[in-house]
């Protein structure tokens, strides 16, 4: 038997019974899992979370009474306030060009996943983001980016934004932005993984980003990829 305490506890949040009840035969069927909770609205999630923090929540986006971008402001903001450690968030969407994604990374969710995924690869994401990694849905990150970029009407590269880094962090930023590994990009500069973590660790806490994903999204708003 498992050790509970090593457990990845998972937490889900959709409006639908019918597909709650597969994930959770889906993740209770796996020995390193347990599902801590569950919740049909945003609203009833923050409460839940603030209750029983779990390791990961597979958030639907769009729910009645409270929609799963304002849940995850809400109880990363939470998390934060108590100094605890913040859930890692998977958005949960129906279309791959969904721009309430873009706003749930932005709102702190460590990736997302269309509904219609496979199991195996969406138990492969609870455990990538329980890692410590960001996880996004099959085909290009850059692609969601981009379409969602073109409805905000910025006329180029906002630069300005990009003031607060050193010369070095601008690289690590826009590499990171591009999709590379902190083994790439070390390789890259030249210099070391570890000087590419804390560069990185730097940018995320200068530009007020919590997240690897949150600096594409980041890059994209302001122009500065092509």
């Amino acid at each position: 038997m498992a050790d509970s305490s090593a457990l990845i506890t998972v937490a889900l949040v959709d409006d639908q019974p019918l597909f709650r009840a597969g994930i959770r035969m889906l993740v209770e069927s796996q020995p390193d899992m347990t599902l801590a909770w569950e919740a049909s609205d945003g609203k009833q999630a923050v409460e839940c979370a603030a209750e029983q923090p779990p390791d990961a929540i597979l958030m639907d986006l769009r729910m009645p009474e409270m929609d799963g971008v304002t849940a995850t402001r809400l109880i990363i903001e939470l998390a934060q306030q108590r100094g605890s450690d913040q859930p890692k968030i998977i958005a949960l969407t129906t279309f791959n060009r969904d721009h309430a994604v873009v706003e749930a990374v932005q709102a702190g969710a460590s990736g997302y996943l269309l509904k219609s995924a496979e199991p195996e690869f969406l138990l492969a994401a609870i455990r990538t983001v329980h890692s410590g990694y960001s996880v996004i849905a099959p085909g290009s990150v850059h692609d969601l980016f981009q379409h969602a970029a073109r409805t905000v009407q910025v006329a180029g590269p906002n630069l300005s934004v990009l003031e607060p880094l050193s010369a070095r962090e601008r690289d690590v930023f826009l590499l990171a932005a591009k999709g590379l590994g902190n083994g790439e990009m070390a390789e890259s500069l030249f210099v070391s993984e570890a000087t590419v973590k804390s560069h990185l660790r730097s940018v995320l806490t200068k530009l007020g980003a919590r997240t690897r994903l949150q600096l594409v999204a980041f890059a994209y708003e302001n122009r500065l990829l092509g």
